[in-house]
């Protein structure tokens, strides 16, 4: 019986797989984590082989944690770290360069010739975003102009351009199928969101040949079948949507006006508006939350670029403990009394501030700080970040009162800072049962579309919750910790 759902959660950090049963349990997991290349100030990448072979191990290792072979794999589904940029070879699937990775800021002057030059307004028109080196968009152009001879094959057709997803598909498939699905096509710079189609003039503006583009399919579409050698059986490739969608998805927000934030390496809250394409007047992104049977539905989206990696960063850079588990009884215990706050704009700042210049600080340091302080401090920006990116959503978003948020990713497992969450945002926050909604929601796109798993409706009905997390902060107190959180993000802007 073919009942088992395969989903690829290709991350900024680590590749992951699972296996899905038919009751939407987990059967088995595969995870391996990579390298991360920094080749100067605000540049990152990703070795694109060690990628792949991540991923494939990561198959490998969940098909046997699971005890089922490839050919009970009723189908798979890709979700996928969004807007890092790899260019390949057609005839050999080689890339021409190291993946250029989301967080990378090398295009910041390009972009901000762009904007002097008055283009970000019709760039912003068209695809709901700005101009941002965090798009894919910058990086093609990038890679292009300094990679030798890349622009002459690209004209030729002999390479091609693809984000994660579009670079796992070529290879599962032995290079059969160059193509991509909306939710990551609407994150290039070069996709139209309303008439769902590349555009011409975005394309001129950036430099980029079409013929490096992929096929931009439905979010489940048929994205062919892997190559037999590869697992021992040819699986349907039926799901993929980039991360923070697949992780709505799996929240099971199909309803305008449902919220969800993910907190992985970054943080990234989407908030439902349906078929109404809202233009933020808050420096939020519009962008299709999903696009299934041929219809679009949007979502406003803000953008954060570090979560998880500050305490990556406690962990690795500064050694302050030996698991990422330990920052939450580690900030519990930090003295009340300090006011300590980190601003992690390691590689700038995201929404709602949009300052590729900024770079991180902690502000409040005292004699007495420690590990616990900072800590503590580190935890507390990602909420704070959240608050601000709440606000601006409730400023553009006219379709419904207060929202509960739902919640997922690895940083929400920490109870103490899901109640600051709670606190700072005067808001239930929502903890589901799932934590694996990015690859949950991969997994019913795949799954829905093969026929084994619910439609949208059913599968609504089953999201459960594990906690719920109510406010608990005195309102004077509240506005304290705001109000000083905002001098800090103040005082680190570039302007």
């Amino acid at each position: 019986m073919t009942d088992y759902i395969l989903a690829i959660d290709q991350g900024t950090t680590s590749s992951r797989a699972i296996v899905f049963g038919k009751d939407r349990t987990i059967a088995g997991v595969g995870q391996k984590e990579f390298t991360q290349i920094f080749p100067q100030d605000g540049w990152v990448e990703h070795d694109p082989e060690e990628i792949w072979e991540s991923v494939v191990w990561a198959i490998k290792t969940a098909l046997k944690d699971a005890k089922v072979g490839a050919q009970e794999i009723a189908a798979i589904g890709i979700t996928n770290q969004r807007e890092t940029t790899l260019i390949w070879d057609r005839a050999t699937g080689k890339a021409i360069h190291n993946a250029i990775v989301w967080q990378d800021r090398r295009t910041s002057a390009y972009c901000a010739r762009l904007k002097q030059a008055g283009h970000e307004k019709i760039v912003t028109r068209k695809t709901g975003l700005l101009l941002d080196p965090y798009f894919s968009g910058t990086k093609v152009k990038w890679l292009l102009d300094n990679v030798k001879g890349a622009r002459k094959r690209a004209e030729k057709g002999e390479l091609a351009f693809g984000t994660v997803d579009a670079f796992l598909i070529w290879r599962l498939t032995g290079g059969k199928v160059h193509a991509t699905d909306a939710t990551n096509a609407g994150r290039t710079l070069l996709f139209d969101i309303a008439k769902n189609q590349w555009d011409r003039g975005l394309l001129e503006l950036f430099d980029v040949p079409t013929a490096l583009l992929p096929e931009v399919k439905d979010c489940a579409d048929d994205f062919g079948v892997t190559d037999t050698a590869l697992f021992g059986a040819a699986i349907p490739i039926l799901g993929v949507a980039g991360d923070q969608h697949a992780a709505s998805i799996g929240q099971a927000c199909f309803q305008p006006g449902m919220l969800k934030s993910t907190y992985g390496t970054g943080c990234f809250a989407l908030l439902n508006t349906g078929a109404d394409m809202v233009r933020s007047k808050n420096r939020l992104l519009t962008t299709i939350a999903y696009r299934l049977d041929g219809k679009t539905s949007y979502a406003l989206e803000g953008s954060i670029f570090i979560a998880g990696a500050a305490v990556q960063w406690i962990r690795d850079g500064l050694k302050l403990v030996k698991h990422a588990s330990e920052t939450g009884p580690l900030a519990e215990s930090a003295d009340p009394s300090q006011n300590v706050y980190m601003v992690p704009a390691f590689v700038g700042l995201g929404a709602p501030w949009w300052d590729a210049e900024a770079r991180g600080a902690i502000y409040g340091l005292t004699r007495n700080s420690g590990p616990a302080e900072i800590a503590k401090a580190a935890l507390e920006s990602v909420c704070y970040q959240t608050r601000d990116l709440l606000e601006a959503m409730r400023r553009d978003w006219k379709g419904g009162g207060d929202t509960v948020l739902r919640v997922d990713g690895g940083m929400v497992a920490s109870d103490w800072t899901m109640q600051f969450l709670a606190d700072v945002l005067d808001a239930p926050v929502d903890r589901p049962v799932i934590l694996e909604t990015t690859a949950l929601g991969a997994a019913w796109l795949a799954g829905s579309k093969a026929g084994v798993w619910p439609d949208m409706a059913e599968f609504a009905k089953s999201w459960a919750r594990d906690k719920r997390f109510e406010p608990d902060m005195d309102a004077a107190e509240r506005k304290r910790k705001i109000k000083g959180w905002d001098i800090a993000v103040r005082r680190t802007l570039s302007d």
